[in-house]
């Protein structure tokens, strides 16, 4: 039986994890950038 399938789908769980885990970064980052500009 051919496994190749199964590592392909793990590589494209793991790319959309971490493409998934730096947008949540750039989001927080954004988010804490534009909080120290709030004088509320």
């Amino acid at each position: 039986m051919d496994y190749g399938w199964m590592s392909h789908a793990l590589m494209w769980i793991v790319g959309l994890m971490s493409v998934c885990a730096g947008v949540g970064a750039i989001a927080a980052m954004v988010s804490l950038g534009r909080s120290g500009y709030r004088k509320d």
